[in-house]
């Protein structure tokens, strides 16, 4: 199955793991609605909504850009509505846009917790819901949102509870539509990646020093394509990781996706297990 002529409408998208889904989607042909707040570069954060969507349109694919904020009601309603004037309906809603503070309970501000339950579980669950409708007139909807799956361990909440549970709460929005829109053969998944991506979150929230620890965002970007071209009566309700897809679909390579070093050297993301040569000391946090 191909991408040609579907439209996603995404939140996020103007760098790192976002940009590359889009950008592969579009060398099928795709169009892609970013929605997204950057519209000049930031020092740290090298790239804009409108150099994602020139990057779009370079792979082959359609771009329309939508400035404004996945908190804001309005704007995302708006921005649903203008994709599927645009494009002539919606196909896939990939849940993208997270904000990440890694601080422990007693160091993290209020103002920092609600913003990233309002852009990570809230964000997820408005454009989700707001594109419903749409995607039920699609023969083969999708909704992929990047959370982890979920693990009641209290390994995972030792450092940073808020982070985990504005995480958790867009997993929860996975599972929870997975179930109700199951009827309609939408899809409902997460995907997450097994190590660290190299993207600007990694480098100026976690450290630049996991980089060459990390994979490139393409290794996400092929794993979302195998998981959007599946018939999605077949596939819902999955908390998925990255390698296992790319495995499944007869990947035996990984060594495309290093990012300068090897694989015993890659780092292992929050809430993921080990899995071949990979050190469960070397991790993330």
């Amino acid at each position: 199955m191909s991408l040609a002529g579907k439209t996603i409408i995404m939140s996020g998208g103007s760098r790192g793991i976002g940009e590359a889904i889009a950008i592969r989607a579009a060398k099928d042909g795709a169009n892609v609605a970013l929605l997204a707040k950057t519209t000049e570069p930031h020092p740290k954060l090298p790239g804009t909504i409108y150099t994602a969507a020139a990057a779009i349109e370079e792979a082959g694919g359609k771009a329309l850009p939508l400035v404004g904020d996945v908190r804001d009601d309005d704007f995302v309603i708006d921005a649903v509505a203008r994709t599927a004037e645009a494009f002539g309906g919606i196909d896939i809603v990939v849940n993208n846009a997270s904000a990440i503070d890694l601080s422990n309970t007693a160091d993290i501000s209020m103002k920092k917790y609600d913003l990233m339950n309002d852009i990570n579980t809230r964000g997820s669950f408005l454009l989700a819901k707001s594109a419903i409708e749409w995607l039920k007139k699609s023969d083969n909807a999708h909704i992929l949102t990047l959370s982890p799956p979920i693990s009641l361990d209290p390994k995972w909440f030792t450092k940073h509870t808020a982070y985990t549970i504005a995480k958790y709460g867009m997993s929860l929005v996975t599972l929870g539509l997975s179930e109700e829109l199951r009827e309609f053969g939408i899809a409902a998944n997460s995907l997450w990646p097994r190590t660290a991506i190299d993207t600007a979150a990694v480098r100026n929230v976690v450290g630049a020093g996991l980089v060459s620890h990390s994979r490139t965002p393409a290794i996400m970007a092929d794993a979302a394509y195998e998981i959007l071209t599946k018939p999605s009566r077949e596939l819902t309700g999955q908390f998925l990781i990255d390698d296992d897809v790319l495995e499944d679909a007869g990947v035996t390579d990984f060594s495309v996706y290093l990012n300068g070093g090897t694989e015993e050297d890659l780092a292992l993301d929050f809430w993921v297990e080990p899995k071949g040569p990979h050190n469960p000391e070397l991790r993330m946090h």
